[in-house]
């Protein structure tokens, strides 16, 4: 029996982390900066990237930045009551990570490395850890 495997429009994958990306954006109501901060885009990217026609194409940082905030978003929203779940990122939290300061703020100084730290968090949270 021969496997084959589907291999995937990276167009098509960028489109849908996009999508996501962009309703999460719309459900924690982040403005334009840290939108474009959180994904490691200028401002003028972001506003072309969350466009359904966009055709530009994501680094392998950025997707994983997207896929990585949509865990956090997943997380949060099995974890939390909807009101919390969709204001916890962008409310002060005293945390370990965090340290007074907004989850959204610390992700976009930390880049990718605390934006996994911060999904690995919210993980154990969820699993009682």
């Amino acid at each position: 029996m021969q496997v084959v495997a589907k291999t995937r429009d990276p167009a098509q994958i960028n489109a849908v982390a996009l999508k996501a990306y962009a309703r999460i954006v719309d459900a924690w109501a982040l403005s334009l900066k840290d939108a474009a901060g959180l994904a490691d885009m200028s401002d003028s990217t972001w506003k072309r990237a969350k466009k359904p026609d966009f055709a530009g194409e994501l680094t392998k940082d950025q997707l994983l930045r997207l896929s990585a905030v949509i865990g956090i978003y997943k997380s949060l929203e099995l974890y939390f009551s909807e009101p919390l779940a969709r204001s916890w990122f962008t409310r002060p939290n005293a945390g370990p990570l965090f340290g007074g300061h907004r989850p959204v703020e610390m992700a976009i100084e930390g880049g990718l490395p605390q934006i996994l730290a911060i999904r690995t968090y919210l993980d154990a949270l969820r699993g009682g850890a």
